[in-house]
């Protein structure tokens, strides 16, 4: 398993499904060549490896911060506004990851 595989391991075990109430969404995330995403519906979370056909939003950064993220050390929003992290879709649904992830 690669390094990057374990961290979304990481995220999808903090999952708050009370915070996903009505949520039918796809966050999928490009991290170094890597791509994985996140499937919230019906107040249930399931990760999956490789690209999905429809994705709400898109999130693209590399591994490094992917980990900061992770651990705390840096917010979504930060990593935005450093250039360190981009989207494609619904930007608004990415600041909702720390209300579903704690992240």
């Amino acid at each position: 398993m690669s390094a990057i595989a374990e961290a979304f391991g990481k995220i999808e075990s903090k999952f708050n499904a009370s915070a996903a109430a009505g949520l039918d969404v796809v966050f999928q995330f490009n991290v170094d060549g890597e791509t994985f995403h996140l499937v919230v519906a019906d107040n249930a979370c399931k990760l999956a490896e490789g690209e999905h056909n429809d994705p709400t939003v898109t999130l693209i950064m590399d591994h490094a911060t992917l980990e900061e993220i992770i651990s705390g050390d840096l917010n979504g929003m930060q990593a935005f506004m450093a250039g360190r992290l981009r989207t494609e879709g619904d930007m608004m649904l990415a600041t909702r990851l720390s209300d579903l992830f704690g992240i």
